[in-house]
């Protein structure tokens, strides 16, 4: 794992020539996704290839997005906050395999080699390392800020200010894309993602509320407390299961949030980004 530290973000008084740019990577994201792409079947060939492949791929994010700071975020791995409420949370989902994770450590030095510093910490994800990032950035207007993830949580932030950017598929995800794709602006995001729940991490939500019931619902009442309020006189199924399941929700909606006080241990000077 990339070494973790534990002081505070302060006294950041960079001078940048250039307008000032955010990069947030879901660094191990793209690993995966390589990982899972490549056609090679030996385990230890297979994990060979997907960091072999992900080098470049780091290079071309980089380029295409020219950021003046890059924060490239890693799971710690383990648990984290969210299992503590909730044991089964991600329970489904596989391990990182032994011989990817035992590659990275090397993967990391060759990040560091072209300017990238890999950051991880303990006990959150790293969609909570992006969002304390992200939101200390806009929230200190130093200027533009891109998350490279495809993480339907993080597509909240675009509310703040943020712009996200699938790097396999070279799209800009934006206002208007969350909109379309979801039903909801990105600000009701979080309530979508309670009432709806999420199989592949656990997350209950209300039974047999998919995303587009939770869209409905949330076009008609507003927010996920107008829901709530409105199911009170719901007299059918839906409403009968949003009284009775209200607990699961409540603990959907802390599942899907994100953490947005972490302590990430870097300053923005450690993140300067020089492309060479």
């Amino acid at each position: 794992m990339p070494p973790s530290v534990t002081f505070r973000i302060t006294n950041l008084t960079d001078t940048i020539s250039l307008m000032p740019k955010l990069l947030a990577i879901d660094a191990l994201h793209i690993v995966r996704r390589i990982y899972e792409a490549s056609d090679e079947t030996a385990p230890q060939a297979k994990a060979e290839a997907a960091l072999r492949h992900a080098l470049p791929s780091f290079r071309r994010l980089l380029t295409t997005q020219a950021p003046t700071h890059a924060l490239c975020v890693f799971d710690f791995g383990g648990s984290t906050w969210r299992h503590e409420i909730h044991s089964h949370y991600r329970e489904n989902h596989a391990p990182l395999p032994s011989e990817l994770s035992e590659r990275l450590p090397k993967f990391y030095e060759q990040l560091a080699s072209f300017g990238l510093k890999p950051v991880s910490v303990p006990d959150v994800a790293a969609k909570d390392v992006i969002a304390t990032a992200v939101l200390r950035w806009l929230g200190e207007n130093r200027g533009e800020a891109v998350i490279a993830s495809t993480d339907k949580d993080l597509h909240s932030l675009i509310t703040h200010g943020a712009l996200i950017w699938d790097h396999f598929k070279q799209e800009w995800h934006d206002r208007a894309w969350v909109e379309k794709k979801f039903g909801v602006p990105p600000e009701r995001l979080p309530d979508l993602l309670a009432l709806a729940g999420d199989a592949s991490d656990n997350i209950p939500g209300v039974s047999k509320v998919g995303l587009k019931t939770a869209a409905k619902l949330l076009q008609s009442y507003g927010s996920l407390e107008q829901v709530l309020a409105g199911a009170g006189i719901l007299m059918n199924p839906l409403g009968e299961r949003l009284r009775k399941e209200r607990a699961q929700l409540d603990l959907s909606r802390q599942l899907v949030a994100l953490k947005t006080d972490v302590r990430l241990g870097v300053t923005w000077q450690m993140l300067r980004y020089h492309a060479g």
